[in-house]
């Protein structure tokens, strides 16, 4: 069980500096075995997908292969609410967070930190869920929409600006959702397209 253990623990910390240099998109689980010293195939009896391995290393506290359904399940109503809530259950666990903010920390690497997060918000959850639901423009709203969500999450837990900072979540919720939620309205036009 050790050995199984280090093995996951080589795989995480091999990931998490994969990210943190070369970003999500340009990560693949092939080097990232690579760099762990094992075969893709013992990865592969960890995590089955980048989103997985990501999440992880990461340690979000979500599955994005099972958050994802049901985020789209209830349907576009009110998906706006369940997006911006589940950027605050990200950041309400202490170790998410606390990953989040080192990506986002970085020093000379926080740009491609930055577009690491990104990156993986766009193709693991907003990309999905916008295509899922057949919005026209979907590639840019979901531009959009990670736009909001993390410059949201940045300016919120990172950066902590005031009184952005102390709201209540629910003020913001108040907020944001109903941004959001235009965005992924089909019979809205996105602005200046």
């Amino acid at each position: 069980m050790a050995n199984d253990d280090n093995t996951r623990e080589a795989v995480l910390s091999a990931a998490r500096a994969a990210f943190h240099s070369r970003g999500y998109a340009r990560t693949t689980m092939k080097g990232v075995a690579m760099a762990a010293g094992v075969a893709p195939s013992v990865l592969r009896k960890y995590y089955d997908s980048k989103e997985q391995m990501f999440a992880a290393a990461m340690r979000l506290p979500f599955d994005p292969t099972r958050s994802v359904p049901e985020l789209i399940g209830p349907g576009l109503e009110g998906m706006g609410e369940r997006l911006v809530r589940g950027t605050f259950e990200i950041f309400d666990d202490d170790q998410a967070r606390q990953q989040i903010v080192e990506l986002f920390q970085a020093g000379a690497t926080a740009g491609q930190a930055a577009q690491s997060l990104r990156e993986f918000f766009e193709e693991a959850i907003v990309d999905r869920v916008a295509s899922v639901a057949g919005i026209p423009d979907a590639r840019m709203r979901a531009a959009l929409i990670s736009s909001h969500l993390i410059g949201l999450a940045a300016t919120r837990f990172v950066v902590r600006l005031e009184p952005l900072a102390s709201t209540s979540e629910d003020q913001i919720v108040a907020i944001y959702a109903p941004m959001i939620q235009d965005l992924l309205d089909p019979t809205k036009p996105v602005p200046g397209r």
